[in-house]
């Protein structure tokens, strides 16, 4: 058997209320990132609305979650039209909940490095830290039980699974 998801209620990016509970019997992708103006965070985001039709065409209810004020969301990660929600936690109570992890050491990496230099070549410069800077990214694909049937944990603080590997397993 596998894990339950637990529910929460937050504020979108729109200031709108969410309950995770309102999605049960379809398919949650649940993504953790770090704060809204994180240029790896962005990069990740932005790389997702480009192919996004293919999540929308899998079932999958995308809900990224930062850990910032909802007007930070929309002035970093949300500055682009965007055809999701995006969950802030300025708390970072829904962290807690899904024991997200930190690490300073996630920040020494080459890929971090390369990642963060491609990121600001794409224009996701940085911006106001928010939130516990050593937040490791974490991702979950719930099904239609409301179980997880999938945790990733990041290694870094760019570490996020392929997009091509979030499809395969939500199948």
């Amino acid at each position: 058997m596998n894990e339950r998801a637990k529910d929460f209620k937050a504020k979108t990016h729109l200031n709108e209320e969410i309950s995770l509970i309102n999605y049960q019997g379809q398919k949650i992708w649940l993504a953790f990132y770090r704060y809204a103006s994180c240029p790896l965070c962005n990069l990740h985001i932005h790389d997702i609305i480009k192919r996004y039709d293919e999540v929308k065409n899998s079932g999958l209810i995308f809900l990224p979650v930062f850990q910032s004020l909802p007007s930070e969301v929309q002035k970093y990660a949300g500055k682009d039209e965007i055809p999701f929600q995006i969950i802030c936690d300025p708390k970072e109570d829904i962290y807690k909940l899904y024991n997200v992890g930190k690490s300073y050491g996630g920040f020494v990496s080459l890929s971090v490095m390369a990642k963060g230099m491609k990121a600001m070549m794409s224009g996701h410069m940085p911006g106001k830290m928010e939130g516990e800077i050593s937040r490791l990214p974490s991702e979950f694909l719930i099904n239609e039980n409301f179980e997880i049937v999938y945790r990733y944990d990041g290694k870094n603080i760019g570490d996020h699974p392929s997009l091509d590997t979030i499809l395969e397993k939500a199948k």
